[in-house]
């Protein structure tokens, strides 16, 4: 079992470097390609922030371990509502943090939406290939909205030099993503049978509370210097992206499934706190107050889906 658990560490390592370089260097060929800020952005470092749980994904679907998609995603948007915003607001050296930017408002209604179709192709257990195709046309709307909201906004840029190093970075990276993801699940299950619990749950703590890990220091630091702000859209996008498309990819890739342990607790549980993070910031700000609830919430929810509590 500790075998299975530093072998976890050690691929969760490879998978959030490669992820992490490639997401840079993509998005500098963006830039000298001609692409806006905004798009590259939205585009690439949107997919570029959830890319371990989109690739983890897709090989724990290859691998018919396929819970292991709902419970990384579950986990993982519940420790970005309430572990990585909770800590953003406690830490914040300006309070509370402000959230006047367009966009964060359409993040908050497409974070909703997002949750709400999750739960409902989710509820019965099972994710099917139609189901699936749905949840990414969700994601293409979601992102059409905001390029159309951010076209307005764009004006001429000058575009950056091409830097051929990054195309090879880039071809190296996704090696380690590949790689780095196959280790990752097939350590998880060997932890999982170590431990005698499902892969489910595994997957909802130690997995979901790993891949967030670099946005939970991201924004620790953005806090600190007083930018906690510009660390929330990020987030929020992110949540929408592993609702909608690491659990659609999966889905058209091969059915996902949903275990009992995850729709009868977890499922209902982020669905619901995504929608009373919707309510508590209608007034556009997340006070210190705010952010200690959401760290209890975080540590029941932990507490609860490992059978701790």
């Amino acid at each position: 079992m500790t075998i299975s658990f530093l072998t976890l560490l050690a691929s969760l390592a490879v998978l959030l470097g490669a992820a992490r370089l490639l997401t840079q260097s993509s998005e500098r060929i963006g830039l000298a390609v001609g692409l806006s800020s905004f798009m590259v952005g939205v585009i690439i470092v949107g997919v570029g922030t959830s890319l371990p749980e989109l690739v983890t994904g897709l090989f724990s679907v290859h691998q018919g371990v396929s819970e292991i998609v709902s419970g990384n995603v579950l986990g993982a948007n519940a420790s970005n509502l309430l572990l990585i915003l909770g800590v953003s607001a406690v830490f914040s050296v300006l309070r509370p943090v402000y959230l006047g930017e367009a966009y964060i408002a359409i993040d908050l209604h497409f974070l909703v939406g997002a949750a709400f179709v999750l739960g409902v192709v989710m509820f019965d257990g099972l994710v099917g290939r139609v189901e699936g195709l749905c949840l990414l046309a969700v994601y293409g709307v979601y992102v059409a909205y905001l390029l159309k909201e951010g076209s307005s906004k764009v004006t001429g840029q000058a575009r950056a030099p091409l830097v051929w190093h990054d195309l090879l970075i880039v071809g190296l990276s996704a090696v380690g993503v590949y790689f780095g993801a196959d280790w990752t699940v097939s350590s998880l299950q060997g932890l999982a049978a170590g431990l005698g619990v499902p892969n489910a749950v595994v997957a909802v703590t130690l997995l979901a509370l790993g891949t967030t890990l670099p946005e939970l220091v991201v924004s620790l630091t953005a806090a600190r210097q007083g930018k906690a702000s510009m660390a929330v859209g990020n987030i929020l996008g992110s949540c929408v992206f592993n609702a909608l498309v690491v659990v659609g990819a999966g889905a058209v890739y091969g059915t996902v499934k949903a275990p009992p342990e995850l729709t009868g607790f977890a499922l209902p549980f982020v669905v619901g706190a995504s929608l009373l993070f919707y309510l508590l910031v209608q007034d556009r700000r997340i006070s210190s107050w705010e952010g200690m609830l959401f760290l209890v919430m975080y540590g029941l929810f932990v507490l609860e889906v490992s059978g701790l509590a």
